[in-house]
């Protein structure tokens, strides 16, 4: 397969609730240094003390989620770019938010939801999955990873960036986030779940705090309540209008959305709900996003898997401009799209698709001669990275896959996938 397809022949990855519920009862299991060194923990807990364990650090963690005093500016927390009330993601729709000690400071990519991140795997660069093709010698590519570039694999480090991020909540390091820790009005919260000595090492105290933020990220009710109209349709208890079952059909349609060949819309295994994603990672050419600070540096270019954020792919120019594919659950709540939040509404997403090579005019700028300037985010050494499959691949001046009222089909399809708790008028958040 070449490398603009070598990722796309995926079937699914079976994961989902059974593996959600695992994550949850092992995951209190796992020792920090912390709990380690104070001999709180000195062996394997029963099931019952594991999850007794898992709601004391979902109750901490959920204090720390939302405690502005962890930045160096005092006005950020984790919920102040992951508001609950909006999945979990940015509750405005500028394309990155500003942070540091003076929040003056601009993010360099579009906040993601944290919801169903439960059981995306740990990166791999080689993913086989033989489930349809019966070819275990298939590599479905790149896969995995909780990040945009899928640098961190366990939700205790995704948890520390932003803590350590110049242009987030901006410590300096470990030890300034313990300081702060020790005088958090839930201090005695942390020793209760760490031990006495928990604070008597910096390093310990941070890790203790991104454990305890990693296991409320793993709350069943808070980030994969599966509550969606769509969930309660696949489970005979709901029905979807016309209009939405065309749009499903054309979500699914190889020949015609081609959506679900990544963002995986059947359910699993023994019917696990579907998470819309297949964790792969992809190349689309979405348009430069000038609103972008760091895209005023014509030399700029984020490039994804292969950099600047992530390092360790940089030698990897195969990989250039390829992103993680984000969940769609939710997706009608977004205010920006993609990783650089050029886009703003959901209609332009999928029109976006439908004719980014048919009427490249319509996305991309114009050169001074009148020429367009398409792909126009991604040095043209890499545009052989960027897929080309359906609804992508035509040419410019041909039909696009999808009418406008087919777009409009999808559109009102996506939007069954919010969940019960986000809906207007619902109770909780």
């Amino acid at each position: 397969m070449t490398k603009t397809t070598f990722r796309f022949a995926r079937s699914r990855l079976a994961v989902g609730i059974g593996v959600t519920a695992l994550c949850l009862a092992i995951l209190p299991l796992r020792q920090s240094s912390a709990a380690a060194a104070s001999g709180v923990h000195p062996g394997p807990m029963s099931r019952a003390e594991a999850f007794a364990r898992a709601e004391t650090l979902t109750a901490l963690g959920r204090k720390i989620f939302s405690d502005t005093s962890l930045s160096a500016s005092g006005l950020q927390a984790c919920a102040s770019c992951h508001d609950p009330a909006h999945a979990f993601g940015p509750a405005s729709a500028a394309p990155v938010e500003m942070g540091g000690e003076h929040m003056d400071r601009s993010g360099l990519r579009a906040v993601p939801t944290l919801r169903y991140l439960q059981a995306v795997p740990a990166f791999t660069e080689h993913y086989y999955d033989s489930e349809d093709e019966g070819d275990e010698s298939v590599d479905n590519g790149p896969t995995g990873g909780l990040t945009w570039d899928g640098r961190v694999d366990h939700g205790a480090n995704q948890a520390k960036i932003p803590l350590l991020s110049s242009f987030e909540m901006g410590n300096k390091d470990a030890a300034e986030v313990a300081t702060k820790l020790r005088k958090a009005p839930y201090a005695a919260d942390i020793k209760a779940a760490f031990g006495e000595t928990v604070f008597d090492n910096p390093q310990d105290t941070f890790d203790a705090a991104a454990e305890a933020l990693a296991t409320f990220e793993q709350s069943g009710t808070d980030f994969y309540p599966y509550s969606s109209r769509y969930d309660a349709f696949l489970a005979g208890k709901a029905t979807l209008t016309a209009q939405e079952l065309h749009g499903r059909q054309l979500f699914e349609d190889p020949a015609k959305g081609n959506c679900s060949s990544c963002h995986l819309s059947e359910p699993a295994n023994d019917g696990e709900p579907p998470l819309f994603s297949d964790f792969g990672f992809l190349g689309l050419g979405a348009p430069r996003n000038m609103a972008i600070p760091a895209n005023a540096n014509p030399g700029y270019h984020d490039l994804g898997l292969c950099g600047p954020q992530r390092t360790d792919l940089a030698g990897h120019s195969e990989y250039c401009g390829l992103f993680r594919t984000p969940t769609l659950r939710n997706v009608a709540l977004k205010k920006s799209f993609f990783h650089n939040g050029y886009f703003h509404t959901l209609r332009d997403v999928v029109s976006f698709y439908a004719t980014r090579d048919s009427d490249p005019g319509r996305w991309y700028p114009k050169n001074a001669d009148g020429t367009i300037r398409r792909y126009d985010d991604l040095p043209q050494v890499y545009w052989d990275n960027l897929n080309q499959d359906p609804p992508f691949g035509r040419k410019p001046g041909d039909a696009p896959t999808l009418t406008d009222p087919e777009i409009d089909d999808i559109v009102a399809f996506l939007g069954t996938l919010t969940d019960a708790d986000l809906l207007p008028g619902a109770t909780g958040h």
